[in-house]
This record gives C-alpha cells, structure tokens and sequence, in this order.
C-alpha cells in the first residue's frame, strides 16, 4: 500500500510541471502568430490610436515573459482572455464547447472499447480458426479507415439515403433521446479505428495469456475453461490494453476536434475553427490550452488506473 500511494503521489507531483509546460509551450508558440491580437480584436479597420490603447490595457505591448505572467495568473483565476470586437470571454466559450467535445470523446471510446472488447476475446478463444482470421481482416479494415472519411460516408448512408440519424442542427441535451441520436454517428465514425486498434492489442495480449502455465494447470485440474477466462485470464490480459488505450485517448480528443467540424457539433473544433477564420489568436489558444491539459490529465489518471489493476507496479 505503502508504494501504491508513492507511485500515485509521484504523478500527481508530475501533474502541475506538465501542466506548467504545456501553457508555456502553447503561449510561445502562439506569440508567432502573424495575427495582430488588437487588429483581432479591435477589427483591421481600427485606428492606431485605438489598438495602441488596446495593447496597453491588455498588456501586448509588454515583453514577453510579462505577458506570459500575466497569462499564468489570469489562467489560475478562470481569465484565458478576450477575443472579437464584443470582446467575448475565451473561458465562457470554452466552458460552453469543452463539454461537447468530452461527450463525444467518451461515447466514442465507450463503442470502441465494447467492440474490440467483443472482438478481441473472440478472436483469442478461437485463434487460428475462421472468426480469428474474419476479425482480423475486420480490424484491418477498421484500422486503416480513416474517421474524416468514414463521417461522410456515415452522413451519405444514414441521414441523406435512410434518414435514420441527423447531421446537423442543435445538440439536444445531455443524454436525451435526441442527444443519443444526434451524437451516434460522430462517435461511432470517431470509434471505428480506435476499435480496430484496440481489438489487435486485446487479442495478442489474451493469446499470450492463454498460453501461460497457470492456465494450462487450472484447466488439468479441472477448473472449466470459462472460469479460467472470466477470473484470471481477462483481468490479467486487459492490463496492456489500458495502457494502450490512456495513449489513444488523446489521439481520440484531436478526431473528435475535426468530426466536430463535419457534424456541425458546438464542441471545441467548431471554437478553433470560429478563431482560425475569424482571427482571433487568443480563442486559438484558450481551446488549444484546455484541450491539452485535458489530456495530461486523462493520462494521469490512467497511469493511477494502470497501477491500481497491475499488482506487480506496486512493488517498484
């Protein structure tokens, strides 16, 4: 127990550094924007006079470690900054399009794990044999297909030939029956090579496992094959698969960004897209911010899972 909480404390001393890190790399990087902040707010039609009282009030005409601080300190207290002539907070807007995105990221995970999770214990239990080999055709395919283009196909099929699902339109709320509908293909587009992945991982990791001697001893003795699986087998198999799958949950983030923008979905990738083509660097950076913070976190989280279901990490 005693190194079980060691290893979770060393991550969470870990989590304020990265954070640190990512806030100053995506600040550094965003200060060689060729877009002016004042003209991106103000407008390009502004005045000198106007963008020069701009930049004193908001610090840009400071050097860059000021502004930097001050960025730090306006991030600690909920202020990611302004941006458009209205001069709307980068933090409401975040606060309204972060939600979606993560609502979509996990329903997309959760079809992605069930398939792999199906098709992969399948694929173990019968290896070598013709639902071995037809899953891995399967998952091939599913690797090698593309999330972009599967949300056009997904939107051609389903909405405009059988008119079973929208593609547009106002995300209804949290987990009512419109939302389900207005949310399953984006995160089944999202899940399709996550789950081709995934399924890989799972049934190497199970063959594996299946062929250890503890099996191979349980099943002489007597103990039926299922019971085997079912309390041994899997718990020990899905250890590598968790790991894989904390890696991919960033990967899952950034799809969800662009099937956003296909399905017209009020997430984070519609907010980046608003400030790519409008100008405003500071709502650029406010999403790409929060998103990857999102990410350390999520990571962190699964390192903490990833020990709590691996017995032997305990005793490093």
């Amino acid at each position: 127990m005693n190194n079980l909480l060691r290893l979770i404390g060393r991550r969470l001393i870990a989590l304020p550094i990265m954070v640190l890190g990512v806030t100053f790399l995506v600040f550094f990087v965003m200060s060689f924007s060729p877009i002016d902040p004042a003209y991106g707010a103000l407008g390009e039609g502004a005045t000198q006079e106007a963008v020069q009282l701009y930049r004193e009030k908001h610090g840009l005409d400071q050097p860059w470690i000021v502004q930097y601080g001050d960025f730090l300190g306006g991030m600690v207290q909920g202020n990611l900054g302004e941006y458009g002539v209205a001069q709307k907070s980068v933090a409401a807007r975040v606060a309204t399009a972060f939600p979606v995105t993560m609502q979509l990221t996990f329903f997309g995970l959760i079809i992605g794990v069930i398939i792999a999770f199906v098709l992969g214990v399948v694929a173990a239990v019968y290896r070598d044999r013709w639902p071995d080999q037809l899953i891995r055709i399967v998952s091939i395919a599913c690797i090698a297909t593309p999330s972009f283009w599967l949300a056009v196909l997904l939107i051609l099929v389903f909405t405009f030939n059988l008119k079973l699902f929208p593609a547009s339109g106002e995300l209804p709320p949290f987990l009512t029956g419109g939302w389900w509908a207005r949310m399953f293909l984006p995160a089944l587009a999202l899940s399709v090579p996550l789950a081709g992945q995934l399924t890989r991982v799972i049934r190497t990791s199970m063959t594996e496992e299946l062929d250890r001697d503890y099996v191979r001893t349980a099943i002489g003795a007597g103990v039926p094959r299922p019971t085997v699986i079912v309390q041994n087998v899997l718990r020990n198999a899905m250890i590598t698969p968790v790991t894989v799958l904390g890696l991919r949950i960033g990967y899952l983030m950034g799809g969800a960004v662009v099937i956003e923008v296909i399905f017209n979905l009020p997430g984070m990738g519609m907010a980046i897209l608003d400030g790519v083509t409008s100008n405003y660097p500071t709502l650029v950076q406010g999403v790409t911010l929060v998103v990857a913070l999102a990410f350390i976190v999520i990571n962190i989280v699964v390192d903490m899972l990833y020990i709590l279901i691996n017995p032997r990490i305990r005793s490093v």
